[in-house]
């Protein structure tokens, strides 16, 4: 495919200025697109949200909204924007991007570097009546005196904009974040949000270094609040022994395969302590249909990628969703929404 050829070109350049120039191809329309119309069993249904298949991009790709819809035509089920944070910001000195080729992985510490809310409320206002579910990350200031009050901002902003809301309290480059996932800041955090409001979906996007035992912590507080359920998980702090690449020693959070194994896990856990009816996005080293298939099967009712486009081009997109149907049709299911926690059934049973 032409442009999993052209993937492997920009893989040669400085990682920020190959993303640039793919945004850049992407707004003036050079992006790939695929017209078919996705298999019906592959349509599900997220927190309510209708999706045409379980195949989101995560977010980080598109930060500041510049090409929801180029991204939406490539196939993806569903795409999320931003981080955007209430001021525009640089983010962290660069180098800030590694890609650990030997592991198929991205190291980045880019610290939320946005052009802030305005303009990305503006582009989102510009797409207000066309189709397709573009969903928005909420984030904070690097230098932010009140981390609550720039998430509440940003919402209150983008209402009526957006398919659903991420608040994201679990990325590792910006100093402190991570500590509003403790109970106690986390209940003032989401109650806040609580107090604005959303006429769609908010879900909490929660980090894979935490311990099992936090996701009961967390699963409750989000039906505390009234929020409809988490994305597992962000990159991680760890280092697993597996890693093969030079840049291993890099600051940052991590993502692609090696994270596979315990965000997947993590999905499980919290599909065993919030029941059938939470909503569960799962994110972490998705790079082919088995990797999606298994975190659906773990328990999430969609997937989200973005390291897999590094390495594998946008043909990525087609092959999960070919491969999902496959799997789906040999395991006798014929929804999605029926696959969803098949594994936890499955012990459950055998126990």
């Amino acid at each position: 495919m032409l442009h999993d050829f052209a993937t492997g070109l920009l893989r040669r350049m400085d990682p920020e200025r190959a993303h640039r120039l793919g945004m850049t191809g992407l707004k003036l329309g050079f992006g790939p697109r695929d017209d078919a119309a996705d298999p019906p069993v592959l349509a599900t249904r997220l927190a309510g949200i209708g999706l045409p298949n379980p195949v989101g991009l995560a977010a980080g790709f598109d930060k500041n909204a510049e090409a929801p819809d180029a991204l939406l035509a490539m196939g993806f089920g569903f795409v999320e924007c931003g981080a955007v944070t209430p001021r525009a910001q640089a983010g962290k000195p660069r180098p800030r991007i590694f890609r650990l080729e030997e592991d198929e992985a991205v190291i980045n510490r880019m610290g939320f570097p946005n052009q802030g809310l305005p303009r990305f409320r503006s582009r989102l206002a510009a797409r207000r009546d066309r189709p397709g579910v573009v969903g928005v990350n909420l984030g904070a200031n690097l230098d932010s005196e009140d981390r609550v009050a720039d998430y509440v901002t940003c919402l209150e902003a983008l209402q009526g904009l957006a398919g659903f809301f991420t608040v994201n309290v679990s990325s590792p480059n910006t100093p402190g974040l991570r500590t509003l996932q403790a109970s106690g800041a986390l209940d003032d955090l989401l109650e806040a949000v609580a107090r604005v409001g959303s006429s769609v979906p908010v879900f909490l996007k929660v980090a894979p270094d935490i311990l099992d035992e936090d996701a009961v912590v967390m699963v409750e507080a989000v039906r505390r609040h009234g929020l409809h359920g988490v994305i597992v998980s962000n990159t991680t702090i760890t280092r697993p022994a597996s890693l093969k690449s030079a840049y291993m020693g890099e600051g940052g959070g991590l993502s692609g395969p090696p994270v596979f194994e315990r965000s997947t896990e993590l999905v499980r856990v919290f599909r065993a302590t919030a029941g059938p009816e939470m909503a569960i996005i799962g994110v972490g080293g998705v790079d082919s249909a088995d990797t999606a298939y298994a975190k659906i099967r773990a328990g999430a009712d969609a997937v989200q990628l973005y390291t897999g486009l590094v390495y594998h081009g946008p043909g990525l997109i087609g092959r999960i969703k070919a491969g999902l149907v496959e799997r789906l049709q040999a395991d006798g299911f014929a929804s999605v929404s029926e696959a969803v926690g098949a594994d936890l059934r499955r012990d459950s049973s055998a126990g």
